[in-house]
């Protein structure tokens, strides 16, 4: 039996390369569909970037209510109910912050506004309106308003302090506690708060009247 002769020694050789590069090729057409499934990621590529954009892009968070939106809701509400309720000590609170919240407002001849300015009856009008209480247009008709105060010394916050001579009534204020009041006096001067224990509105005093009651 005659064998195969190898010519110069280089037929086994080529054939082991070739079985070898068979198998390379078959391992890497096995791993192409798992290339293709999971491509590289460039570093030029922008979707990534897009993405992060895409997710830093939140929305805006909801306005969240703050711990005074209650009170003040409640605040609104008291007010909403003066008319109904107008002797509610509340009120009392509401007549002082709003005439201090007039204060430096010029004085002007039949004023009622805070853009006309005031004259003295014009101011108290104005502040108790805020709170749904109608008064008279001039300080001696609101002297017949609400209850009399018995006495100077029995004056509470927010009590309609009268002021005048020979027992005539020609100006009005509220009282603010402390021996004060505030006013808008005359011409040339601002809405103010003068001492009604001593000076010339002390001298000039009349009587109170209370139309909001509470202290």
């Amino acid at each position: 039996m005659k064998t195969a002769n190898l010519h110069h020694g280089h037929s086994a050789p080529r054939s082991r390369r070739v079985l070898r590069l068979a198998l390379a090729l078959a391992l890497v057409a096995g791993s192409l569909p798992a290339l293709a499934m999971n491509p590289a990621i460039s570093k030029a590529d922008p979707a990534p970037q897009a993405a992060s954009a895409a997710a830093l892009a939140l929305p805006a968070p909801a306005a969240i209510a703050t711990p005074d939106t209650a009170p003040l809701a409640a605040q609104l509400a008291i007010l909403q109910k003066a008319k109904d309720a107008p002797t509610s000590p509340s009120l009392v609170k509401t007549v002082l912050q709003r005439a201090f919240s007039l204060l430096g407002t010029p004085y002007r001849w039949g004023g009622s506004s805070p853009e006309s300015g005031f004259d003295c009856s014009g101011l108290v009008g104005y502040v108790f309106r805020t709170i749904g209480i109608d008064l008279p247009r001039v300080s001696r008709a609101m002297a017949d308003e609400g209850t009399k105060v018995a006495s100077r010394d029995a004056l509470a916050e927010g009590d309609l302090v009268f002021f005048g001579k020979r027992g005539h009534i020609d100006h009005v204020g509220i009282y603010i506690g402390e021996g004060k009041f505030l006013h808008a006096p005359r011409t040339g001067r601002d809405v103010t708060v003068s001492s009604l224990t001593s000076g010339y509105w002390a001298q000039k005093y009349l009587e109170a009247r209370r139309v909001a009651a509470g202290s």
